[in-house]
């Protein structure tokens, strides 16, 4: 018995040795990168050396702004390899006419090569430009380095409450935030609404971690999970008004969400299994009830989706107008579908599954047209968790007298 006892704790030992091996290289690495991120990033752009003029042809194929007359509008010229930015006020953003620019490249000490519109640059234009080049550069090195962070925390979580979640559990959690890791770093994301892509893609990651992490609490039936939510929510707001996108989300989010988070942990809490305290009893949805549901969400879909496309939002995080008014379109059906979600968790129906499986096929598709990524991944961290969840929840209600399961 003694010699069982130690050949079953050893392994033990060896796993929690490697998972604080890995905790303390992904806070290391995450420090490292980020010292040598800012360095770059802050270093000074020194004498510029003026090097050629040459002729720049406009890429109107990233150009959609119809109307926009508050907007700052960012025409790019290439030459080659050789990208120049410049960015006009819609009035003179209307009245370009040439399709080409004459750019002049300069290079720093340290060789980096600068792009302008004009010759005669400004220390501040050089200082500017230089660090956002240098940011750009960079970029990988950050999106590294806060990915790498919260893998750390995500590891730190699993560690700490090792006892509350299965084998199978926390290698799922911990795969998906290494697929973000490597996400994160292959697809960069570029700035948008004059927010650096490296802040982009770190509210992508937060809510990656925090979805999963509420996705997987609630396949446990465990009521903190409205916890973790509401987390998921002031993240997916800050995420809206930065991209300036899903206006039917972010309504949704503040009018809906985070009220039924407060509600149904209240609800949930008065629901728990009477041999497990930390389960709440679930329920299964009636046939004429989906039919309700499913009309509602065509009703929502065509009305908010039809309001919203006629609203005048401005932002350059699209560049097509037709793809803008689709991704509305389609975000409408998936806030519906949200909405449904949100009342079948508050009410415990085992449907909210399923209405995790349509959410999750329809933000994959906006996150394909959006050029999201790394939100892929958490696409795929639901379609898992989603399928793993609805299996556990129909064996509990198998194992329980529906009749003694009341909605309230």
């Amino acid at each position: 018995m003694i010699r069982f006892f130690q050949k079953n704790i050893e392994p033990n030992k060896k796993v929690r040795t490697l998972e604080i091996l890995c905790l303390v290289l992904l806070i290391i690495g995450s420090l490292v990168s980020y010292g040598i991120g800012l360095s770059k990033v802050n270093s000074q752009v020194g004498e510029l050396q003026f090097v050629t003029s040459m002729k720049m042809e406009r890429d109107t194929s990233l150009e959609d702004y119809d109307g926009e007359e508050n907007a700052m509008c960012d025409v790019t010229y290439r030459n080659k390899d050789k990208e120049l930015v410049v960015t006009y006020p819609y009035e003179e953003y209307e009245a370009l006419d040439a399709d080409s620019i004459t750019g002049y490249e300069f290079v720093s000490e340290d060789g980096t090569s600068l792009y302008f519109d004009h010759k005669d640059v400004s220390s501040k234009e050089a200082s500017d430009a230089y660090r956002q080049t240098m940011a750009n550069q960079t970029m990988p090195i950050f999106n590294f380095a806060n990915a790498a962070m919260i893998l750390a925390l995500s590891i730190a979580i699993m560690m700490l409450f090792a006892r509350q979640f299965t084998t199978y559990e926390k290698s799922w959690f911990v795969s998906i935030m290494v697929l973000a890791t490597i996400f994160s770093v292959a697809f960069p994301e570029e700035s948008a609404n004059g927010i650096n892509g490296i802040l982009i893609m770190l509210l992508y990651l937060l809510d990656t971690f925090l979805n999963i992490l509420c996705e997987l609490l609630i396949s446990k039936q465990s009521r903190y999970n409205f916890l973790v939510s509401v987390l998921v929510e002031i993240t997916e707001i800050v995420m809206s008004l930065v991209l300036m996108y899903r206006f039917a989300t972010l309504a949704t989010t503040l009018l809906f969400w985070l009220p039924i988070d407060i509600i149904s942990y209240i609800n949930w809490s008065r629901h728990k299994d009477e041999e497990e305290s930390e389960l709440t009893m679930v329920r299964r949805l009636k046939g004429w009830q989906e039919v309700l549901v499913i009309l509602g969400i065509i009703v929502w879909t065509f009305g908010i989706g039809y309001f919203i496309s006629g609203l005048d939002i401005t932002t350059d995080f699209y560049n097509n107008q037709s793809l803008e008014t689709a991704i509305i379109y389609i975000d409408a059906c998936a806030s519906a579908v949200g909405i449904a979600n949100g009342l079948f968790i508050f009410f415990r129906f085992r449907e909210q599954w399923i209405a995790w499986y349509i959410c999750a096929a329809l933000e994959a598709i906006i996150n394909i047209l959006s050029g999201q990524y790394v939100l892929l991944v958490l696409k795929l961290g639901y379609f898992t968790n989603t399928t793993y969840g609805y299996i556990k929840w129909s064996q509990y209600i198998k194992t329980h007298k529906e009749e003694q399961l009341s909605i309230f």
